[in-house]
């Protein structure tokens, strides 16, 4: 079972206990660093808010269903008291347990639930090529997002077009989309740029990120830029788990060359994932 996989049936089997990022990491047998990157990258969901959004979402069905008792149900949600369960409660849904007790039903709500692995014939890899390299300073448009919400990241990329060639102590025409600054509940920043001699030139609206000298795998994604859902799935639930090698805490990137087309999304592009020396 690929960790992804563990740490779904371990999710769904004890999601009204009290879970932590550690504890599902032991059950999958990754890192808490490598589980969440790897499972906001295949599932494009953040791992612990998915674990509140199931809790909250199996506790809206028994209130809809006219439980009595809304401290029972907290408890048997993972929470210690009435009140911390209906401040979760209310921040996820936008309505007190109450409220839902007494609507009887769950139209409103944006419910979470279970989600399963896709069943399909994976996505095949080619075997990545390793390489070390240099120091890059990258500049261009930056966003922060939630995993849920990184759907923006190509109309991020629309915005930059136009600056391609145009960026101030530009090196080459390669285009980066580096993944940095992530944390544990799945949040990170994207930055949408180009290699740059240094910093002192760029757009005041630009955003920047040092990216160290570090060793990778590199992988080969040929397909229309829509398939790297797929490329992604197949790095961190495959081929990682099985290669021995740990990933490193630095940022990973996409590295668009000259070949494609942004226009299209035809051309390919490589997958830069960091590795532990």
């Amino acid at each position: 079972m690929n960790p992804i996989d563990a740490a779904l049936w371990y999710i769904e089997s004890h999601y009204a206990s009290e879970l932590s990022l550690e504890q599902i990491a032991v059950q999958a047998r990754v890192s808490p660093h490598y589980l969440t990157r790897a499972f906001g990258a295949v599932t494009g969901r953040s791992l612990m808010r998915y674990v509140r959004g199931r809790r909250l979402t199996e506790a809206a069905r028994r209130l809809a269903d006219g439980a009595p008792d809304i401290l029972a149900v907290a408890i048997d949600s993972g929470y210690g008291s009435h009140e911390a369960f209906t401040r979760a409660f209310r921040d996820h849904f936008g309505l007190t347990p109450e409220a839902v007790r007494t609507q009887r039903h769950l139209d409103n709500l944006e419910l979470v639930e279970s989600l399963t692995m896709d069943q399909n014939t994976p996505t095949k890899l080619e075997p990545p090529r390793f390489e070390t390299h240099k120091p890059l300073l990258i500049a261009g448009i930056g966003a922060h997002y939630k995993c849920e919400s990184s759907a923006g990241i190509p109309s991020q990329w629309q915005r930059f077009a136009p600056h391609l060639g145009h960026v101030p102590g530009q090196i080459g025409k390669v285009a980066y989309g580096v993944a940095c600054n992530q944390d544990d509940d799945g949040n990170f920043d994207y930055i949408c740029g180009v290699e740059v001699r240094d910093f002192s030139a760029t757009p005041d609206e630009f955003e920047h990120v040092r990216v160290p000298a570090q060793r990778y795998a590199v992988f080969k994604h040929r397909d229309h830029i829509s398939g790297i859902r797929n490329t992604m799935t197949a790095i961190w639930s495959q081929w990682l788990p099985q290669s021995g090698h740990e990933v490193a805490d630095a940022p990973n990137f996409e590295r668009y060359g000259e070949e494609f087309d942004g226009r299209t999304g035809n051309g390919g592009l490589e997958v830069w994932i960091p590795l532990k020396a």
